[in-house]
């Protein structure tokens, strides 16, 4: 595992437009969630947020789109926007997360330029039925499979926090081990009061635990990131989720919350000495 901080920086370029039940996300049509909504972002606005995610250390910057996976019109987009971010900021690792994919989208993406695909479980596969009907894990986890198939970087994590067990969270782990990912993100669920879940049970001191457990069950592991619900989960103690295994992090915002300023991100890491990457292992 790198001692370098990896930052990595996400975009949301089709908001609020997906028909899945899953019960931990806000963009489902189904739990009318106040948030923006919208099918595509203006390639100009996105190339705009790339641009301030490289300017602020940023490796990574991940195209994400809402919906249960890749159709044509989707992937047409996400495809010819990675295009245009070559053009303005060709530092970047270009991240793509657009659902269930098979081989054949999968190899359009790679021609694209992007580098990796980002699939996460969730949960594991006995406790995804409590939080997601329309599709099973089986396909999420047959995605991360079609990843690793075509030579994209797969990036595969999961939530704490949906209500489940600590054997579930063994077990969605243990199945990550299988998929060896490169870069696992890990989110803390972050509540909305128009979901059907209960809010994140989560202590501070149980969370900094499941980092560590994410990191000894992954040792191979270039990256344990620190996600979605990052500032929610642990507040004024963010700075000691790098005590626990963690050498990456989300900076900017998130899909449909507001993250922490980057300079802030950038000063906690500077007073905590911590050294910003500035280049991708893989």
């Amino acid at each position: 595992m790198s001692k370098k901080i990896f930052l990595c920086s996400i975009c949301n370029i089709n908001s609020g437009t997906c028909k899945e039940d899953c019960k931990f996300c806000s963009q489902s049509v189904r739990y009318k969630a106040d948030i923006e909504r919208y099918k595509q972002k203006p390639i100009e606005d996105i190339k705009r947020e790339a641009i301030a995610a490289r300017d602020s250390g940023a490796l990574g910057f991940c195209l994400v789109t809402a919906d249960k996976g890749l159709n044509d019109k989707t992937l047409e987009f996400v495809c010819h926007t990675a295009k245009e971010l070559q053009k303005v900021a060709p530092e970047l690792r270009l991240i793509a997360c657009n659902g269930t994919a098979s081989v054949e989208q999968l190899k359009e993406i790679k021609k694209a330029g992007i580098k990796a695909y980002n699939h996460n479980l969730e949960t594991s596969e006995a406790f995804y039925p409590q939080i997601c009907t329309t599709h099973s894990w089986n396909e999420r986890y047959e995605t991360c499979q079609n990843v690793n198939e075509v030579g994209l970087v797969l990036i595969s994590g999961g939530i704490f926090g949906l209500g489940e067990t600590q054997d579930d969270r063994v077990s969605m782990l243990n199945s990550l081990k299988e998929l060896h990912p490169t870069s696992v993100p890990i989110n803390f669920y972050h509540h909305n009061p128009a979901l059907q879940l209960q809010p994140n049970p989560l202590k501070v001191e149980e969370a900094l635990e499941l980092i560590k457990l994410t990191r000894n069950t992954l040792p191979n592991a270039q990256r344990i990131m620190v996600a979605g619900g990052r500032e929610l989960m642990f507040g004024e103690r963010q700075n000691e989720i790098f005590k626990y295994g963690a050498n990456s992090i989300v900076i900017g915002n998130y899909l449909t919350t507001a993250g922490r300023e980057m300079n802030t991100d950038l000063e906690m890491l500077q007073t905590l000495g911590l050294e910003i990457a500035t280049q991708v292992g893989k």
